[in-house]
């Protein structure tokens, strides 16, 4: 593990326990093994460790979203299916993660800062809706990075409910079925 990995470990373990607030910088190198201005070589601050771990969650992401089977070999419905699958499973692994990130980065950083962390996971879904808008099979109506960005949003809310909020009568089979035959409705060619 390098001392930039060593540095996100020692952060998210530590902020897990304590919070980002009582977590000091000192505790997180402390516990990293390295000295305080090796921090400060690679994080402005406190709150730019938060848009890493965020980054580090998106990249996760989006590396097993590679990992699907070719568009051209699936139909638009499966691959709705395996997104919305994707969303949960992820917002299951990193539910502790997420919660903090979420508070930390709004508390402290801007929502821009958070949108460019998924610009290239929405360049790369664009690219898969664009395939299926091609192929006459999604409707040719909606502009393809606009709608990669609003699925995201929804699957990731609806994902929400069920992991981190725990919301009354939010299960996870129910919500992915129901966000995914909305969303094969909404945006599947006649």
């Amino acid at each position: 593990m390098n001392k930039k990995e060593a540095l996100l470990h020692a952060a998210v373990h530590l902020m897990g326990e304590h919070g980002f607030e009582k977590t000091s910088v000192s505790q997180i190198v402390k516990e990293a093994g390295v000295a305080q201005g090796t921090f400060y070589l690679y994080f402005q601050s406190k709150s730019a460790l938060v848009l890493s771990i965020a980054q580090s969650i998106i990249e996760d992401l989006l590396s097993e979203a590679k990992k699907f089977p070719e568009v051209s070999s699936v139909s638009l419905e499966e691959f709705l299916g395996s997104i919305t699958d994707l969303t949960f499973s992820m917002t299951r692994k990193h539910k502790k993660l997420i919660g903090f990130v979420y508070s930390g980065t709004a508390y402290y950083s801007s929502f821009q800062e958070w949108e460019r962390l998924y610009e290239p996971y929405y360049a790369w879904l664009s690219e898969k809706l664009r395939y299926y808008q091609e192929q006459k099979l999604l409707k040719d109506v909606y502009d393809t990075d606009h709608l990669a960005n609003y699925l995201v949003g929804l699957l990731e809310h609806g994902a929400e409910q069920v992991h981190l909020t725990e919301a009354k009568g939010f299960t996870e089979e129910i919500s992915k079925s129901t966000l995914h035959t909305m969303i094969l409705e909404a945006l599947r060619a006649s």
